[in-house]
């Protein structure tokens, strides 16, 4: 007669396996269940009124997207006039805020007696009349220059803003006095250190309730050596991005957010943003709480990519509680406020 175990220690091993896998089914469901209310933005809610809108250069003449890389003149670009102002002029940017922008972006550059002016190119050719690396030219060179000079809509055959913008290049202090209470963002243009400490140098002026209203972004050096002399400076590059977006997707699912996250500039395209743990507003929340303010921008970040139209401003998600930039400012506030 064959020699058994007793059918409960036969049965025990058998029920211990089931029971482990039914705990680790348990702790699974958990994890996902946790993992899904922390990173919902169905609690995040919106308070009503609406996103923030980023006016990129103001208000400014808009051009083709297709095939413009870093060293296109796109003043040879432009759409036909539909308004007339230049972008990066004071006038611009008010008409911008006049508009409707909570913030405006602008460009800078450093001019040869050490001035900070605002403009875009580091070459003077393409928009103006002017020759020459704007780092060439004092600053009384370039307020002779007409910054409108080389606009043109049909490729050379008309020029409607020649004349119309002879000294309107303005100085970093004309700006930030013209708007004393207003949102602006700083885009440090040149890769050079020096020119970072050198914003570092003139933002240092400023009062703290002054400097709460400014941000910075650009080249990784320039904004590495601005932002080690101003850590409390909201400010963006591509280094800063990298940095805290790879920490928070290996830790964003449990609500932290890195302190490299801290006191930034994040510019999100709309084509990668959904994989963000809580995207949308559990993220733009968390940012916030860490003085991070989250901007959303059109398709997979290419040049100057904007929410520009009506198609575009439909693409947001839902309740959008971040801010969205924008090349459009004067089409775009009446989607925001009728919203």
């Amino acid at each position: 007669m064959p020699v058994t175990l007793p059918d409960q220690l036969q049965r025990g091993p058998v029920t211990r396996r089931r029971r482990v896998l039914r705990v680790l089914l348990a702790c699974t469901l958990g994890l996902a269940a946790f993992v899904y209310v922390n990173n919902s933005s169905w609690l995040a809610g919106s308070d009503g009124g609406g996103p923030l809108l980023l006016a990129h250069r103001g208000l400014a003449q808009t051009f083709d997207l297709a095939g413009v890389e870093n060293d296109t003149c796109t003043a040879e670009l432009i759409h036909q006039p539909e308004h007339p102002y230049l972008e990066n002029t004071i006038e611009s940017m008010r008409a911008a805020f006049d508009a409707g922008a909570d913030i405006v972006e602008f460009d800078i550059q450093v001019t040869m007696d050490d001035r900070i002016v605002v403009f875009h190119d580091h070459q003077l050719e393409c928009r103006t009349n002017g020759t020459g690396r704007v780092r060439e030219h004092t600053l009384a060179d370039l307020r002779r220059l007409d910054v409108g000079y080389n606009y043109t809509p049909d490729r050379g055959a008309s020029y409607p803003f020649r004349g119309t913008g002879v000294g309107l290049m303005p100085t970093i202090e004309e700006v930030l006095a013209a708007f004393p209470d207003r949102e602006l963002l700083i885009d440090v243009k040149s890769g050079d250190p020096t020119e970072g400490e050198m914003l570092a140098d003139y933002l240092a002026t400023l009062p703290a309730e002054r400097l709460a209203t400014l941000s910075a972004y650009g080249g990784d050096e320039p904004i590495a050596a601005l932002s080690a002399r101003m850590p409390r400076l909201r400010v963006l590059s591509k280094a800063i991005m990298k940095d805290c977006l790879l920490r928070y997707i290996a830790v964003g699912w449990t609500g932290s957010v890195p302190d490299v996250c801290e006191h930034r500039e994040l510019h999100i395209p709309e084509a990668y943003a959904p994989y963000l743990w809580g995207w949308p507003n559990k993220f733009v929340d968390r940012m916030a709480d860490k003085g991070t303010r989250v901007v959303i921008v059109a398709g997979d970040g290419g040049f100057s990519e904007g929410f520009d139209s009506a198609d575009d401003w439909r693409r947001l998600p839902d309740g959008f509680t971040g801010s969205v930039w924008t090349n459009r400012i004067d089409r775009v506030a009446p989607l925001r406020d009728k919203a």
